[in-house]
């Protein structure tokens, strides 16, 4: 077992997006480890079927992160913890021209804003040595077309992450960018998944596509090293360089 999962055994880790795939393997690595969860996010059907795969104690806490009132909500229900991590996003991607202003303002709501509130109403709650971790994406530094929200929302966050590290000290922030990953998010390609990863594989200096695992871990590290903050783990392969 890792440092950072035997600094997690007797710790509660609050998981939003715990419905999703690589929120629901976080839930499940920090499960193993000893942790009492609360898994948050908008769909508590998703969210009791994560709860249903573990086998420790978690807590099933409906939130809408783009709504400040729920983020209020939830912390008064919550109460203190020790970590929060958060793959929440919701993605408004498209042609410029084509881009409608409130799917925009959601998608800012989710990644940016939702982060920021998520602070307001929670850092006075998290134990001495807990962190928040947030999700950003390798689309900020390698922007393409059609993908200008999720460039400018991820590239938003990774700033956000630094003045937060900031403002809350001595909490601590972080984020974690990954490129393509073979999560479950790009199954709807179909008979196209498998060639669309092998081309990635291919163009990556690290000659391979992304694991859940890969992120779990990078979560992992982020809340277990007690002298990292303000930081974005990029976890792409060296995607983002090519």
């Amino acid at each position: 077992m890792s440092n950072a999962t035997t600094t997690l055994a007797g710790q509660r880790l609050v998981v939003i997006g715990a419905g999703s795939h690589t929120g629901r393997r976080i839930a499940q690595a920090a499960s193993a480890a000893g942790t009492d969860l609360v898994l948050a996010g908008p769909d508590p059907r998703k969210l009791e079927w994560t709860a249903g795969e573990l086998g420790g104690s978690a807590q099933v806490v409906p939130l809408d992160i783009t709504d400040e009132g729920s983020i209020a909500g939830f912390a008064k229900e919550t109460g203190r913890f020790d970590h929060l991590v958060s793959t929440a996003a919701v993605p408004a991607n498209g042609p410029l021209a084509d881009l409608d202003l409130a799917a925009v303002q959601r998608a800012f709501a989710a990644k940016v804003i939702g982060p920021l509130f998520l602070a307001k109403h929670l850092a006075g709650q998290v134990n001495e040595g807990g962190s928040f971790t947030f999700f950003s994406g390798v689309a900020a530094w390698r922007p393409s077309p059609e993908r200008t929200v999720m460039a400018t929302t991820n590239g938003a966050l990774a700033f956000l992450v630094q003045a937060l590290a900031v403002e809350i000290a001595p909490v601590r922030v972080n984020a974690v960018s990954p490129g393509i990953v073979d999560s479950g998010a790009w199954d709807g390609l179909g008979a196209d998944k498998e060639a669309f990863l092998r081309g990635v594989a291919e163009r990556n200096p690290a000659r391979r596509v992304g694991t859940a695992d890969d992120l779990v871990q990078a979560v992992l590290f982020a809340i277990g090293n007690p002298f990292v903050t303000g930081t974005v783990l990029h976890v792409d392969g060296g995607g983002r360089l090519v």
